[in-house]
């Protein structure tokens, strides 16, 4: 039911992706071609700090945009929208005044400027991590939420000064609370990464039920029943070996009551999931 609406999102990613492309390879050429092109004046610094604006704005994006196709979508587009506000603010102080810098006399588009940058470089780095949301590692589903939690402790920090006008944070705990929060984030972000990669190959173990059998992993394990998780104390199932270059792949399978009597009698005492691996290897290499 979900898969028809999973091609326009996929479809506006493709045609954002090229639009950043496009208008960083256009901004590019003009700040090359001010800078060769004479003397660096007013206009020559406007155009280049256009490219930079460009820049941000397409980085920023390609990080909200890795999680528009996932189920956290909703924090993919509010990043997009921080990204336009900032960017939108930093273009208005670049080309409305007379000088670089000065359209804003009430500091209200700087304001708007710093709190919308603050916003999205924040949930470009929460969607970054989210994309480790669909483990289901414990240690990783917890560290996400610390360092979620980290993150939003950090933005609030940070923008409410700018928008009390630096009625908030004038003590000294304020921002020693700040580098409490700002560790946790930067602990979270250099070790969930790497954590996930050491237990990615890790293989999960299902409880036995009857009727339904799973099979997979890059080592040709399986396993049987409703996900659950292993923190890696269990001894792996004996299993036909395979290729050490195999993909991952689980299949999880609804059988009936006599073709479950049918597994167990091929199993032979073995374990179920081996057996089914087997057959279902000698199915594939027959046909």
């Amino acid at each position: 039911m979900t898969a028809p609406a999973a091609s326009p999102v996929r479809g506006a990613r493709r045609t954002m992706i090229v639009a950043v492309v496009a208008s960083l390879l256009v901004a590019s050429l003009c700040g090359i071609g001010a800078l060769l092109g004479g003397g660096f004046g007013d206009l020559q610094a406007r155009i280049v700090a256009t490219t930079l604006i460009v820049a941000a704005f397409g980085t920023s994006a390609l990080c909200h945009l890795a999680v528009v196709p996932r189920a956290v979508r909703l924090l993919g587009f509010a990043g997009l929208a921080a990204s336009v506000v900032a960017a939108g603010a930093a273009l208005w102080l670049v080309w409305s005044g007379d000088e670089l810098f000065e359209g804003d006399n009430d500091g209200s588009v700087l304001k708007t400027l710093l709190v919308a940058t603050i916003v999205a470089i924040s949930l470009a780095h929460a969607n970054l991590l989210l994309l480790l949301a669909e483990r289901r590692r414990t240690v990783i589903r917890t560290g996400l939420g610390l360092a979620l939690a980290a993150i939003a402790v950090v933005a609030t920090m940070l923008a409410l000064p700018v928008i009390t006008d630096g009625a908030v944070g004038g003590r000294e705990w304020y921002w020693r609370w700040f580098g409490v929060a700002g560790i946790v984030d930067a602990l979270g972000t250099i070790a969930l990464p790497v954590l996930a990669l050491v237990l990615r190959g890790r293989r999960e173990h299902w409880p036995a039920s009857a009727g339904t059998t799973s099979t997979g992993s890059a080592t040709g394990t399986a396993s049987s029943g409703t996900a659950a998780e292993d923190d890696g104390t269990g001894t792996p199932d004996a299993a036909p070996e395979v290729a050490a270059d195999a993909a991952p792949v689980r299949v999880v399978l609804d059988l009936p009551a006599d073709l479950v009597a049918r597994l167990d009698a091929a199993a032979d005492g073995q374990p179920r999931d081996a057996a089914a691996l087997r057959v279902l290897r000698n199915a594939l290499v027959r046909g």
